[in-house]
C-alpha cells in the first residue's frame, strides 16, 4: 500500500502491527553473494537504482532507497535476508519465495544459521523441488503445489513426510472435496486470492464489496494468500464466532 515498499521490514512491522500473518519474502542474491529480499531480477521497479540484483554489490543495493507501488520514494532500503529473519522472530512466519540464481540450500544455510527452521515455510513449485529441499532439510515445512491426491501420494512415494507438507491449491477455483482430501491425510490446505488486481478473487471481492474470505476458509482452508491482508483478517474474524483476533493469534506463536 502506499507508503510502504514490498519486501520491506516496515512493511512487514506495519502489517503485523494490525493482524497476525504469515509474509511471503522474496530471496535474490548479490554479486557479492549476500541474499537479499527482491522479487524482480532488476532493480528498477522497487527501489530507486536500475540494473540486474546480481550485478550488484550489497552496498551498491544498500545505496539505493525503496519505493512503494505508486513510485514514491521511501526512507527503507532493502533488507538482507538475515535481518529479514532476525525482525521475524517472534513476530511472523515467513514464507521464502527462492529467485533464479540462488541455491536452495544457501537459503537453507542461512535459515539455519539463524536458528529459524521452525519458522519458515519454504516455497517449492514442483514435485521434483520439494523432494530435493526435503533431502536437504527434513524438518522444515514446504509449501508444495498440489491439484490432486495423486500429487500428494507422488511426494510421499518418493519419500517425503507429510508432516512437513502444506498444500498450495492454487488461485482460481477453491476445491472443498480436495481440501477435505487432503485433510483425511492430515495436510492443510493454502488458496492465493492474490494476483492481477483485474483477474484475481482480491480484485473481484474489492470491485463487487463484498470480501468472502470466511466463506473460502469455510471450503477447508486452513491458510489464505491475499494482497488485501487487513481486509481478509477483518472478513474472518467477524464470521469466526470469537471476539478479537484471538483465533488468529496461533500464527505467531
Amino acid at each position: 500500500m502506499p507508503g510502504y515498499a514490498e519486501n520491506s521490514i516496515e512493511g512487514f512491522a506495519y502489517t503485523t502491527s494490525i493482524v497476525p500473518a504469515l509474509l511471503e519474502i522474496d530471496i535474490a542474491r548479490t554479486r557479492d553473494d549476500v541474499l537479499v529480499l527482491m522479487h524482480d531480477d532488476t532493480l528498477d521497479r522497487t527501489t530507486t537504482g536500475t540494473g540486474l540484483v546480481r550485478d550488484h554489490t550489497l552496498a551498491e543495493v544498500r545505496a539505493f532507497q525503496l519505493e512503494d507501488e505508486t513510485g514514491a520514494v521511501l526512507n527503507a532500503r532493502v533488507p538482507t535476508l538475515r535481518e529479514a529473519l532476525d525482525w521475524a522472530n517472534g513476530k511472523a512466519i515467513l514464507e521464502l519465495d527462492v529467485k533464479r540464481g540462488v541455491s536452495y540450500e544457501d537459503v537453507v544455510a542461512e535459515v539455519r544459521a539463524a536458528d529459524a527452521m521452525s519458522r519458515v515455510i519454504f516455497i517449492t513449485y514442483s514435485t521434483d523441488a520439494a523432494v530435493r529441499v526435503h533431502g536437504i532439510a527434513p524438518e522444515m515445512m514446504l509449501s508444495v503445489s498440489i491439484e490432486d491426491i495423486a500429487e500428494l501420494d507422488a511426494l510421499e512415494q518418493r519419500g517425503v513426510n507429510l508432516t512437513r507438507v502444506l498444500a498450495w491449491t492454487g488461485i482460481e477455483t477453491v476445491n472443498a472435496d480436495l481440501n477435505r482430501a487432503l485433510a483425511a491425510r492430515g495436510v492443510e490446505a493454502m488458496f492465493g486470492t492474490l494476483g492481477n488486481p483485474g483477474r484475481s478473487w482480491d480484485g473481484r471481492f474489492a470491485r463487487d464489496g463484498r470480501d468472502r474470505y470466511a466463506e473460502f476458509a469455510r471450503a477447508g482452508l486452513q491458510l489464505i494468500s491475499t494482497d488485501r491482508t487487513i481486509e481478509a483478517a477483518r472478513d474472518l474474524d467477524a464470521h469466526d464466532g470469537v471476539d478479537g483476533i484471538a483465533a488468529l493469534g496461533c500464527v505467531t506463536r
